[in-house]
């Protein structure tokens, strides 16, 4: 019988470098599931969402190539409600594939990394979590190199995600991207730590 994988979950706010740390992970030869873009999938593929999104929002909320992603973001803004039932309804299957891609990895453990991990609860069902942190000044700085976002912009976005301060007790690893700490090492280390707390 196929043993239960390890289920690890990396989260960081916006601009924290999650994705960086995901990579580097990735070049270690740990399997990574990127919450956000099989979200993204889903809400374009998945018929059921799709049904549910249109009888919501109605038919023009898509189009001939998909989800009209600013209508929907327009929508779900400043809007919990709105927001609350994207979630609700995109989220659980993000879950599912998720479980159902893990079973077939071959590997000593898999990562989930996903920006809201804690904002939708996912977490609780992972067997350890990560937290890439960086300070918000800093994140916000590189946020706006990279998208050309305005300052503003981005604080809207952050009004969605938790304090990192508050996810620093529930995580079982913290790692620094705060422009001063050397990444590469922190993942490589805790990488040899999770094997052997596995092993």
């Amino acid at each position: 019988m196929k043993r239960e994988m390890i289920k690890v979950g990396l989260t960081g706010g916006i601009g924290s470098g999650k994705t960086l740390v995901s990579k580097i992970f990735e070049q270690l030869r740990v399997p990574v599931f990127y919450a956000d873009t099989e979200s993204k999938r889903l809400l374009d593929e998945d018929e059921n969402i799709i049904f549910s999104l249109k009888k919501r929002f109605g038919e023009n909320i898509y189009s001939e190539t998909g989800i009209k992603k600013a209508k929907l973001a327009s929508l779900i803004f400043n809007n919990n409600e709105a927001l609350n039932f994207v979630q609700s309804i995109s989220h659980p299957k993000v879950r599912e594939n998720f479980l159902s891609w893990s079973q077939q990895q071959n590997s000593s453990y898999v990562i989930m990394e996903a920006a809201i991990l804690f904002e939708t609860g996912g977490y609780k069902y992972m067997d350890y979590n990560i937290l890439v942190y960086a300070p918000e000044d800093l994140r916000l700085k590189r946020v706006t190199e990279r998208d050309g976002s305005t300052e503003e912009q981005i604080r809207e976005r952050l009004k969605n995600q938790q304090p990192d301060e508050d996810k620093m007790d529930k995580v079982d690893w913290i790692i620094y991207n705060d422009g001063s700490t050397m990444i590469v090492p922190q993942v490589v280390e805790l990488n040899k730590k999770i094997e052997e707390k596995i092993s």
